[in-house]
Formats: C-alpha cells, sequence, structure tokens
C-alpha cells in the first residue's frame, strides 16, 4: 500500500473555491477500483493549510490516478488558487 500525503497552501480568500472546485476530483479518485481512501483534512491551526491523505494499492495505481481526467481537472482548476504544494509518498513496512 502506497500512502499520499499532499498539503497545499492555499492563498488568502480562496479556501472554500478551493474546496468546492477540488469536490469532483476527490468523487472521481473515491471512485477509482485500486483506490483505498481519498480525503481532504484542514489543518487545526491554519485554515488554509488544507491537505488530501490518500491510500492507493500500488505505484501502477497511482500512475493510472495522476493520468485520469478527473484528477487532471482538478490540478488544474487549484494551479491558480494555492500559493505551493508539497506532496510526499510513502510506503507502509512490514
Amino acid at each position: 500500500m502506497i500512502k499520499i500525503v499532499a498539503k497545499a497552501t492555499v492563498k488568502e480568500g480562496k479556501r472554500e473555491e478551493f474546496i468546492r472546485v477540488v469536490q469532483p476530483m476527490i468523487a472521481g479518485s473515491q471512485a477509482e477500483e485500486e483506490n483505498i481512501s481519498y480525503n481532504l483534512f484542514e489543518d487545526l491551526d491554519d485554515k488554509n493549510t488544507l491537505t488530501f491523505i490518500e491510500e492507493w494499492k500500488d505505484l501502477a495505481a497511482i500512475d493510472t490516478h495522476n493520468n485520469s481526467a478527473h484528477f487532471q481537472a482538478g490540478v488544474s482548476a487549484i494551479s491558480d488558487l494555492i500559493e505551493g504544494i508539497e506532496i510526499r509518498k510513502y510506503q507502509l513496512i512490514g
């Protein structure tokens, strides 16, 4: 299993728009056969830090996801709404 933690810093005043435009990407990702979980979380100390926490069966599933129409549309939709994004991939040990 692979876990992805993608932490986005949303521009001031763009939080609600960000949450709205990522909903189709979240729903599409959750519907993918190889997806285990895909959710958006907010930082309790900074409401403009929104983090996707995802679990995928394997790296091939992530490749398929990254090339999906809903993911590509989501990435495009948020590009002007964020100051930056940090993406980390983790593999389960054991």
